[in-house]
């Protein structure tokens, strides 16, 4: 789960970046996305720390192995967030929205460690390097490598998809208490029959996106 990380290193990299993201297919709620660098000292050998709980691939935990993981790294390592809610999505589309929370994370994670170790951004900028789940094009001014099913090759995108899900799921947890017809605890926005049967007999709430083909519909 470190071959990727062990290619930026030689490829001069000093700052490595997991980044992922959580929510891009439900019918309701934000996208969120995760980024973390599991180091917390500038690389100066390719070395990194051993974690007890299992880093994987979000999707093949369990929430509670999720819950524990979570709470080893944003003890451990850097992390940062970013999310763009239903509106931005209606508004932008799903594709520019995740784009626009990648962004916001890699941002905020590259800020935070500059003054960790008291340097601008300008100084180390040539030596980050982002490794990203997936296809997609972020744009980011840094050097990024995309790595498709990422969270299941490298530790860094498996602690980010940790972060972007488990983040994710509280915040549909808390809008199931505002909005408790729809299920949201037990599906998290996605279009299962319990989801859309409640859509059916309720109509759309002001979290769903109404861009999307089945709250359109409905």
């Amino acid at each position: 789960m470190l071959l990727w990380e062990k290619k930026a290193f030689l490829n001069g990299a000093s700052l490595i970046i997991g980044l992922d993201e959580a929510g891009r297919g439900p019918l309701a709620g934000p996208v969120v996305a995760g980024a973390v660098t599991l180091n917390k000292a500038p690389l100066g050998k390719f070395s990194f720390p051993r974690y007890r709980e299992r880093l994987d691939d979000s999707k093949k935990i369990s929430p509670p192995q999720r819950e524990k993981a979570f709470k080893e790294i944003t003890k451990r390592s850097f992390f940062a967030i970013g999310s763009k809610d239903h509106a931005f999505i209606d508004k932008e589309n799903i594709y520019r929205a995740t784009v626009f929370a990648m962004k916001d994370a890699v941002k905020k994670l590259v800020k935070q460690y500059c003054l960790a170790i008291n340097k601008k951004e300008k100084e180390i900028r040539q030596s980050i390097h982002v490794l990203v789940d997936g296809n997609m094009e972020i744009g980011l001014p840094y050097h990024t490598v995309k790595i498709v099913k990422g969270d299941a090759k490298s530790l860094s995108i498996a602690a980010a998809s940790i972060i972007a899900k488990v983040t994710r799921d509280r915040i549909m947890a808390a809008y199931d208490k505002k909005f408790p017809k729809y299920g949201f605890l037990k599906h998290k926005g996605y279009g299962t029959r319990l989801h859309m049967r409640a859509i059916e007999k309720y109509g759309p709430c002001p979290i769903h996106r109404r861009s999307f083909a089945p709250i359109r519909q409905a």
